[in-house]
């Protein structure tokens, strides 16, 4: 749920341009994509596309035991066999806590995945020689990434002391083809406190950010608020909760509130979607089975 690490950083250098890269791997296992049951009717003249999309806040590799174990999490995001999966709270060398692993490269490994990493923060390294300690949120794609971008939205940050609103890096876009389907599918993390005002901007920079996309687009993270809060009304006008039934996603134990969310555009179907049972991370994912539109908006 919070969007800012657990301790106290030195500095507070926010990168303010595209820092990451994208890895492209060994192709994965059939997934959703492959689905014979995602299939679409007889007689349409442009069959849809499916395409089975994930978000997933992963705790920095902790879960509700807050012991770091990147295997559970790694095997909770294998068990959603998914084609693309927004992650959240993503170390890079961040700390001790997640034993300075680059988790991003480390995950997309493990899934055989092409990953997107974006960082909200970009600090020194803690010893001299080291690696930089980034922190932020993350795409995994089985489908090969044609543009990548690591946004600027509204944020309050949590690494200075009295902070204030202003633009910083962390809202993460990967543009894919899902034959011949050219998409966008972006990865944000929210602010989490209580008071809304940050996450109202957050959405309207979004919204922006959106406006300019051609065909169909996914957007899924930690909102830190539910479907029905004030601040997120602005998505409603463009985009639709891909899975309003889905169950609640936090806490992962004994979950109370949905707050993790896939929303999709204009003629993108959604033929089902689930949380997933887990204890890895302090939340639970969500999976959704899309089918997409052959032309763009």
């Amino acid at each position: 749920m919070p969007q800012g690490p657990g301790r106290p950083a030195r500095t507070a250098r926010v990168a303010a341009v595209l820092l990451a890269a994208v890895l492209s791997l060994a192709a994965a296992p059939a997934t959703a994509a492959e689905d014979t049951s995602l299939a679409t009717p007889s007689g349409s003249r442009a069959p849809a596309v499916p395409l089975r999309v994930a978000t997933y806040n992963i705790h920095a590799g902790a879960g509700e035991d807050q012991v770091f174990d990147l295997d559970r999490t790694a095997a909770a995001l294998r068990d959603l066999r998914a084609d693309v999966i927004g992650l959240q709270e993503v170390d890079v060398h961040w700390g001790e806590r997640s034993d300075f692993t680059d988790e991003a490269r480390a995950l997309a490994e493990k899934l055989r995945m092409r990953v997107f990493f974006a960082p909200i923060y970009d600090l020194d390294p803690a010893a001299e020689g080291g690696e930089r300690r980034q922190y932020g949120v993350a795409v995994l794609s089985r489908h090969p990434v044609l543009h990548a971008e690591n946004h600027e939205i509204t944020r309050l940050s949590t690494q200075t002391p009295d902070p204030v609103p202003a633009p910083a890096p962390g809202f993460a876009e990967i543009v894919i083809r899902v034959k011949g389907v050219r998409t966008h599918v972006y990865s944000t993390h929210l602010d989490y406190r209580a008071d809304p005002s940050i996450r109202a901007a957050q959405v309207d920079d979004m919204v922006g950010i959106l406006a300019d996309d051609r065909g169909p687009s996914v957007l899924v993270g930690d909102f830190n608020a539910e479907t029905s809060a004030p601040e997120l009304a602005p998505l409603w006008h463009t985009l639709r909760d891909a899975a309003p039934d889905a169950g609640l996603t936090y806490p992962a134990i004994a979950p109370q509130k949905r707050i993790d969310l896939i929303t999709v555009s204009d003629g993108v179907t959604v033929t089902g979607a689930r949380t997933h049972v887990t204890d890895a991370s302090d939340h639970r994912p969500v999976v959704a089975d899309l089918r997409l539109p052959r032309r763009g908006r």
